[in-house]
């Protein structure tokens, strides 16, 4: 049978997903193999490497062929987006060269990048393969991005200065501020350059998303229907979630910790593998936590430097005792922990323990709560994080939603309130029951006969 090609975009949560899939797709239908593109650039994202060597080992089905780093100065670009696209436009070259040596022995049946990758399609388009979108956020992201050029085209501001409701079939009202950050501004290259993204998705075969029907039933069926593309047709899509990594190392500290806890009764804390918070936003929610009275499990990373050329590199080792408050650290000992640059994630929220989340609204750690039955506090930080947010909390009502003050501050009074609203108030509970229901449906959409494997089904019959 044929090979399957996956192009990642470096970013570490669209990598994990991007490789989930290929797991999903050997597991189920062994006859493919999977060859997976990686780019691994020399600015910080994520211990790529790292997680490159852990799949080599452990799933001989999946190869990895990487492509030359393109040395790119960081310094030039206004954003970790506009890198990105650049790297992966100058590997175009390097791509063809990988498809045309791979092609040389097999088959390859379908192509399928992430939406950073856009810029290839040309070079896919060259040698007849089929392309494939992989959107490693949710069917509400993809609807908003599908309808952009529609909105682009009636509109003459940006969404920064807009001041209003952005109106999207399938999703509930965004307020235009919200919008994901590159597209703020449409005087901008990362506005151009996603603008182009989002009017080629439709140039695909088909878009493959990470979700699952139920979850997102309102964007999945505008998507359907061809209202997010009013003047072309959408191609089709195939929702084969939720993918997310298994539970990983089970012997962090951390997991020793929540094993004394009472069930249920912790609330964990935790950012990304990107999110960073000032040294005052850090008092705050450390104030916040200790006013609540509740058990907490929070992952603490460095402050941004305020220096452009350290922007990228992987921040330094916090230091606790200047980050936080004095004494905190003592006078918590017996009711938190606080644990440095990371966690083992999907194995804290399937922790009988762990009762709450308060997450930036990756769809990685959206999907992973969902999956483990774990309710939110949604506090978003960059990316399509804050659509996330009002979809989690108006329309699926899985989250409470964070409120920053003017400034963007979140004050330790908001993180008191959210977090004892999450863990013992009746917002909390009202929340908890619908996450227990999506975790089922989590479950059956991925088992026998449910909607995410017939969705696959049909792929691998088309290749």
């Amino acid at each position: 049978m044929g090979i399957i090609v996956l192009y990642p975009s470096p970013g570490m949560g669209h990598l994990i997903s991007m490789v989930e899939l290929g797991k999903f797709i050997t597991k189920h239908h062994p006859s493919f193999s999977i060859v997976v593109l990686t780019l691994i650039p020399s600015f910080n994202t994520g211990t790529t490497a790292a997680y490159v060597r852990h799949i080599y080992a452990t799933f001989p089905a999946i190869t990895f062929h990487h492509l030359p780093d393109i040395p790119l100065d960081p310094l030039q670009f206004p954003s970790m987006e506009a890198i990105i696209l650049e790297l992966i436009r100058r590997s175009n070259t390097n791509v063809d060269r990988a498809l045309q040596s791979i092609s040389s022995s097999s088959n390859i049946s379908a192509f399928v990048i992430d939406f950073f990758c856009t810029t290839v399609m040309p070079v896919a388009d060259n040698l007849n393969l089929p392309v494939y979108y992989f959107f490693t956020s949710g069917a509400c992201c993809l609807a908003q991005f599908l309808y952009l050029p529609t909105i682009h085209k009636t509109t003459t501001k940006s969404f920064k200065d807009m001041n209003t409701l952005i109106h999207t079939p399938g999703l509930p009202p965004i307020p235009s501020s919200d919008m994901a950050s590159p597209l703020l501004d449409r005087t901008t290259t990362d506005y151009s350059d996603f603008l182009e993204v989002f009017e080629h998705f439709p140039k695909s075969v088909g878009i493959i998303i990470n979700t699952f029907d139920s979850l997102e039933s309102k964007a999945v069926k505008a998507i359907n229907d061809g209202v997010c593309v009013p003047d072309g047709p959408t191609p089709p899509i195939y929702c084969v979630g939720p993918l997310v990594a298994s539970g990983g190392d089970g012997s962090h500290e951390c997991l020793n910790w929540l094993d004394l806890q009472p069930s249920g009764s912790v609330v964990y804390l935790c950012f990304g593998s990107l999110g960073v918070f000032s040294s005052e936003q850090l008092n705050e929610i450390a104030k916040g936590l200790e006013m609540s009275g509740v058990r907490f499990l929070w992952v603490v990373r460095s402050p941004p430097s305020n220096k452009k050329e350290d922007r990228f590199l992987p921040p330094p080792e916090p230091d606790l005792d200047v980050l936080l408050p004095e004494g905190f650290l003592e006078r918590m000992k017996d009711r938190g922990l606080v644990v440095k640059k990371w966690a083992p994630q999907v194995a804290v929220l399937s922790h009988k323990s762990v009762g709450g989340f308060v997450t930036h609204c990756g769809w990685n750690s959206i999907l992973e709560a969902v999956c483990a039955g774990v309710p939110m506090v949604a506090w978003p930080l960059y990316a399509e994080q804050k659509l996330n947010k009002v979809v989690l909390t108006h329309d699926m009502k899985l989250a409470l939603p964070m409120d920053e003050s003017e400034g963007g501050m979140v004050t330790a009074m908001e993180v008191e309130k959210r977090v004892r609203q999450l863990m013992e108030g009746d917002e909390g509970k009202v929340v908890r029951e619908v996450v227990t229901a999506r975790k089922e449906e989590a479950a059956m959409a991925l088992s026998e006969g449910g909607s995410s494997r017939a969705a696959l089904s049909k792929l691998a019959a088309l290749w």
